[in-house]
């Protein structure tokens, strides 16, 4: 194998300018299917972990003034950002789901077309 040759060819296929093809356009609605979840998940988790960590910081008596009611009120919202953490996942499943079944017809059309061109 001359892998000086494939390089070249990559090098050269990075700086082609491209043009619109049917997998650009998959690729795009790929990409459009998946974001709706990614945008949430990512949103969410930095959310819950931040109050997860809040709540670390009352119960430690790092912040607040340092009695009682603080540490439990930091327990019970660290509680509840640990929730929010754990519960993102399966959120960020349902979402990908349904925005999966919004752009699957076109994804399978678009797909079964560029096999069919290959053929």
């Amino acid at each position: 194998m001359n892998t000086d040759k494939i390089y070249a060819e990559a090098i050269v296929n990075e700086y082609s300018k491209k043009s619109a093809s049917k997998v650009v356009a998959l690729r795009k609605l790929d990409k459009a299917a998946k974001r709706p979840a990614q945008i949430f998940t990512y949103s969410f988790g930095i959310i819950a972990a931040l109050v997860a960590g809040v709540g670390m910081c009352l119960s430690m008596k790092v912040i607040g003034d340092g009695g009682t009611a603080m540490m439990i009120l930091g327990i019970i919202v660290g509680i509840i950002g640990f929730i929010g953490v754990g519960v993102n996942y399966p959120i960020y499943n349902r979402i990908l789901q349904k925005s999966k079944e919004k752009y699957a017809g076109d994804i399978i059309r678009l797909a079964s077309e560029i096999a069919n061109e290959n053929n």
